[in-house]
């Protein structure tokens, strides 16, 4: 199962194209890949396909009805049920309650309410002064360029929150995460450590990350609301389990990846394998562990703010009151909040990351300036431990300067307008525009001659006829195992009767991802053309990679009303950038050698871009749709919040109930169909039969 990203995507390489002697016909590396169409066509699997589709389509004319039988469901919501009775019951007398949960309840809750005290108590300048030099340090201190914007960079990010009144509920935010990312980290180090040491343990842990990334993060919720109640605690244990996978990953990674000769080396000084681990392993791998803690914040901020439905608070807290209002001026500004802080933590992480792959020398002249001596002798844990009192200055000293809170004379009230503006804007773009209709007016036509079509077709064909399609597909790809894990996806689904909503979701996810790739592929192709256009749009990739996925809904619900194609266009919108990245990153990586050969014949733009560069990215291109499904289903359940729908309402009810038969099993069936259609995306890259 490929890994969600809410987060970066990861720059990868890519194979060696074909030699340049054969650039024209580039097309011919496909019949390499047992995935490519022509392998397909070589071993007659496309009539084949072809025969199916056609039974399918017959089929679905002929039945017109596709329901599940209810011979073959299972009753799982009244176990599920009995379950959560049972937790309702015994809160307040079971040992699971009194002798555990209860200690990582009180622990949680009192973490983050010291951690929030403390913020407070520091008061809104030395908050900011502090986290201004923590940036400046961490990206190289001195007088260097990157520094000093890094540090303006940060006091912007906090001052925006606090003129717009939102000081408290950014600290809230802060304070959340804070806990949540300390404990994520340690545990997917730890997490990492048994991954990266052990064949066996990787074996172990590798679909242990991928259930917990996979899935919606709105099934945490539901069960652990049960467990430990609305609140922070609740929020804080669901943040850690969404957000430890990366960490995980990318240390077992960064172990794995150690250079054989340094540890050999080091074996052969006499160090014990713990030696090993701590001056050789851990050094090589702090690169991959620094990229594992920047995804880990990233999405921590996605759960916290997310999270704000279950009582977390915070900056959360108001964009959902402001849907919930149907007040956008509130939920646009608190939204503006959160990407400000997660712009601030991606900087932050990013350049300490760079400075540990080219640490930067002192600029010019500060070598021999007093300033620059004394930086240098202060570099490391001098520096550190200077951070640290002056935190414990300003916790202890705070108070006597009166600022605690940001001033209210400082503040500006904008949500009004905002609502306001953007209502009469909607008004007038809704429809009644000429020739293009109106946002409106796309909405209606999506749902009408779209969604609805290609739902009610989805839910006409045969439960037998879909299993056949989902089987034929895999089999064209290359990959027997693929189908199978396809066709029991699909079971379970049907076994827990929800092969109906199923299909709805299924629609609606269809839809996204053909949009994205459509609108992806195309930026994605004049980016790798055009280095002007990549530069123009690389900062807007930037902050729609790490805004948080909750806030994605707050304009498309300006836009278009809730609805189904709310949930459409925040997905859309969600899954854009890592298609577009992935697409100009494949297609650039395309061979000089053979783009020159293509030139040198005479091959105009379009017929490089058709018939080289197209047919060379294609693994790319297939790991752009493999990443698009993922993405699009990461937010299948949010849109359940604008009327989405099928599935995602059903997790949303259930969170909303505390029911947990209706929720889980929703989010199970969520699961199974990303399970199904990443099998099939992935099986049609891969150059091994039967993967």
């Amino acid at each position: 199962m490929s890994t969600a990203a809410p987060e970066k995507t990861k720059k990868t390489k890519e194979p060696a194209s074909a030699p340049a002697a054969k650039a024209p016909a580039a097309t011919d590396g496909q019949d390499e890949a047992p995935g490519g169409l022509r392998a397909a066509l070589s071993r007659g699997k496309l009539p084949v396909f072809l025969l199916v589709l056609l039974v399918v389509v017959v089929s679905a004319a002929v039945t017109s009805n596709g329901a599940w039988p209810g011979g073959l469901t299972v009753d799982v919501k009244s176990p599920l049920d009995d379950i959560s009775n049972w937790l309702t019951d015994n809160r307040d007398r079971s040992w699971l309650f009194l002798y555990f949960l209860l200690h990582i309840s009180n622990w949680a809750e009192g973490t983050v309410d010291s951690t929030y005290l403390v913020l407070s108590q520091i008061g809104w300048i030395g908050v900011t002064v502090i986290a201004a030099l923590l940036s400046w340090y961490v990206a190289g201190a001195g007088l260097r360029r990157r520094s000093l914007k890094l540090a303006l960079v940060t006091v912007l990010c906090f001052a925006v929150p606090g003129v717009l009144g939102l000081w408290d509920y950014m600290l809230e935010t802060i304070a959340l995460m804070v806990a949540a990312v300390f404990v994520a980290a340690v545990l997917g180090v730890l997490l990492g450590l048994i991954a990266g040491l052990s064949e066996r343990g990787d074996r172990i842990m590798r679909p242990v990350f991928d259930t917990m990334q996979v899935m919606p993060a709105f099934a945490y919720l539901l069960p652990l609301v049960l467990l430990f109640g609305i609140g922070a605690p609740a929020a804080l244990v669901a943040t850690v389990i969404y957000a430890a996978p990366p960490m995980a990953r990318l240390t077992s990674l960064g172990l794995r990846g150690a250079d054989p000769a340094a540890l050999e080396a080091s074996a052969s000084l006499g160090a014990t394998p713990w030696q090993r681990l701590r001056t050789a392993r851990f050094p090589l791998a702090r690169k991959e562990m620094l990229l594992g803690l920047n995804q880990t914040i990233m999405l921590a901020l996605s759960m916290v703010t997310i999270a704000s439905v279950i009582g977390a608070g915070g900056l959360g807290d108001k964009v959902y009151q402001g849907l919930a209002k149907d007040n956008v001026g509130m939920s646009l500004i608190a939204g503006v909040a959160i990407v400000l802080i997660a712009v601030w933590l991606d900087r932050v992480t990013a350049a300490a990351g760079e400075q540990i792959e080219n640490p930067a020398g002192p600029v010019r002249g500060e070598e021999t300036s007093a300033f620059g001596r004394v930086l240098t002798r202060l570099r490391g844990w001098p520096s550190w431990a200077g951070l640290v009192v002056l935190f414990l200055i300003g916790y202890a000293f705070g108070p006597l300067a009166g600022e605690r809170h940001w001033p209210d004379a400082w503040t500006v009230r904008v949500s009004a307008p905002i609502t306001e503006g953007i209502t009469w804007v909607t008004d007038r773009i809704g429809s009644g525009v000429p020739v293009v209709g109106g946002t409106d007016v796309w909405a209606v036509n999506l749902t009408n001659w779209v969604l609805n079509p290609l739902r009610d077709g989805l839910q006409a064909t045969p439960w037998w006829a879909v299993l056949l399609l989902v089987a034929a597909l895999a089999w064209l790809a290359g990959s027997w195992r693929a189908a199978l894990t396809g066709i029991l996806s699909m079971a379970v689904i049907g076994a827990m009767d929800l092969w109906t909503k199923s299909m709805d979701t299924l629609a609606q996810v269809l839809v996204s991802l053909v949009l994205t790739l459509i609108v992806g592929v195309v930026i994605g192709v004049l980016a790798a053309r055009m280095d002007r256009f990549m530069r123009a749009i690389r900062p807007i990739l930037d902050v729609m990679q790490t805004m948080p996925q909750f806030v994605y809904l707050v304009p498309v619900v300006a836009l278009v009303g809730v609805g189904r194609t709310a949930a459409i266009l925040a997905a859309v919108i969600y899954a854009l950038p890592a298609v577009v990245r992935i697409t100009a990153q494949g297609l650039r990586g395309v061979d000089p050698a053979a783009m020159e050969a293509s030139r040198s014949l005479g091959s105009s733009t379009f017929q490089q871009l058709r018939q080289v560069q197209l047919p060379l990215a294609r693994r790319s291109l297939l790991l752009a749709v493999n990443q698009g499904v993922v993405l699009v289903l990461a937010i299948v359940v949010i849109g359940g919040l604008v009327g989405g729908g099928a599935l995602g309402y059903d997790v949303v009810y259930g969170l909303q109930k505390s029911d947990l038969g209706v929720g889980l099993t929703a989010g199970v069936a969520i699961v199974c169909l990303g399970l199904m259609l990443d099998r099939i995306t992935q099986s049609a890259g891969s150059r091994k039969e039967g993967r």
